[in-house]
């Protein structure tokens, strides 16, 4: 297992329509823990491949709501494998999302409030599933990776630029600290 690099806006790699996983096998896997190990470390609740720059139809999530005796994150890692999303609810959920390849920047964005999904597992197993709540919304943020949109194109475009002038200021002061 290794940690990638994430790629962060603009990046336009970001912009690419990621392609149908042909096969689970051993090296897809190994992907699969590399994205685990990579989100885990930044730390994040979901991650597409592309972010990776690996532009396949494969994410990962582990919202790690639950909390053990100690107050630790209870980690539950699921896998999506060419995820797909049907019949949306017509109920609407608001979040305030942030995102891994648009750093400490954070914007309330309209979803739909339920979604049915079907995708393989990292067995290759077929799941299909009633989705609410933040796995919802998240598995909606990282579909939306999955073809080249970012959380911040669902936002105004005076509300998008701006989140894009603070990340470019946070990267400037970093790299002159």
């Amino acid at each position: 297992m290794a940690i990638r690099p994430i790629l962060e806006a603009p990046d336009p790699r970001l912009r690419t329509k990621s392609v149908s996983v042909d096969a689970v096998d051993d090296d897809l896997r190994a992907l699969i823990a590399d994205m685990f190990e990579t989100m885990y470390d930044a730390p994040g609740i979901g991650l597409a491949a592309i972010q990776v720059g690996i532009p396949q139809r494969v994410l990962v999530i582990d919202l790690q709501e639950e909390e053990d005796a100690e107050g630790k994150p209870v980690r539950k890692p699921q896998v999506f494998i060419n995820p797909e999303l049907f019949d949306p609810s017509d109920e609407q959920s608001v979040y305030n999302e942030g995102c891994l390849s648009v750093p400490d920047q954070y914007a309330e964005v309209e979803r739909p409030a339920i979604i049915h999904a079907r995708w393989l597992d990292e067995q290759g197993t077929k799941h299909e599933a009633r989705l609410k709540g933040l796995l919802a919304t998240c598995l909606q943020h990282e579909m939306d990776h999955l073809e080249g949109v970012l959380f911040i194109d669902h936002l105004s475009r005076l509300k998008r630029d701006m989140v894009l002038k603070k990340l470019e200021k946070a990267r400037r002061a970093h790299r002159a600290a």
